[in-house]
């Protein structure tokens, strides 16, 4: 590639119209040589300006702005990347139990997208980096008709394997249904000990099964709640 077709390469990659690029930026620079470097900034008027008083290129404050808090999230990003998953899912569970409330909503999908064993790794990770159980931390932080829900999904070991008992489906399906009707409100569910029950311990097989079978015994999609 050509100095100039390099310089904006590079202009772009600082220019944060769809975020720093990052590796576009060390395949160049790391490269460069000192005039190449005095070419860019002499080329890069939106980027540098030119000193009135001494004449030399420097940058502008709002980029430099810009592009420590760019690079911050990288890092943040590259931190996370190289962190043990389970490292990294009780630092996220930590992060949402700071948070408000709508954070919530990370721990859930942390507890049904991960594995058992990925899940119990997390639960390790928690208490050597916290000194405490999620579980205890969840309880103790998290008011509401939530903390029942949030306690009982990080807490349990899901079965993995496919089987699926037809008779619980039904059954399960069939109470799920009731209970709606019954309290209307979907987070009203969440204080029904049974509900809770089969929301945080059957497999995620089973689960997909009792949603079909409520769709098909009543008539509407479980997300429609």
């Amino acid at each position: 590639m050509s100095l100039p077709n390099k310089s904006r390469t590079l202009a772009k990659a600082f220019s944060g119209i769809l975020g720093v690029d990052e590796k576009s930026m060390m395949e160049i620079l790391v490269k460069w040589h000192p005039e190449d470097l005095t070419t860019f900034r002499n080329e890069s008027s939106s980027i540098f300006l030119k000193d009135k008083y001494f004449l030399f290129e420097r940058w502008q404050d709002y980029h430099i702005a810009f592009l420590v808090k760019e690079f911050l999230r990288f890092q943040d990003v590259v931190v996370q990347w190289t962190m043990h998953p389970w490292e990294r899912d009780a630092r996220m569970a930590r992060k949402a139990l700071d948070g408000r409330p709508q954070a919530y909503g990370l721990l859930i999908e942390l507890a049904c997208t991960r594995s058992s064993d990925e899940l119990l790794g997390a639960r390790k990770a928690y208490q050597s980096l916290y000194v405490e159980s999620i579980e205890e931390d969840i309880a103790s932080r998290v008011e509401g008709i939530e903390r029942q829900l949030l306690v009982a999904l990080v807490s349990t070991y899901r079965y993995e394997g496919s089987r699926i008992n037809d008779v619980a489906v039904r059954s399960e399906a069939i109470k799920l249904g009731i209970t709606i009707n019954r309290h209307g409100d979907k987070k009203k569910l969440f204080k029904d000990e049974e509900i809770v029950r089969i929301l945080a311990t059957r497999s995620k097989p089973h689960l997909k099964a009792v949603f079909k079978c409520y769709k098909e015994t009543f008539n509407k999609n479980i997300e429609e709640v």
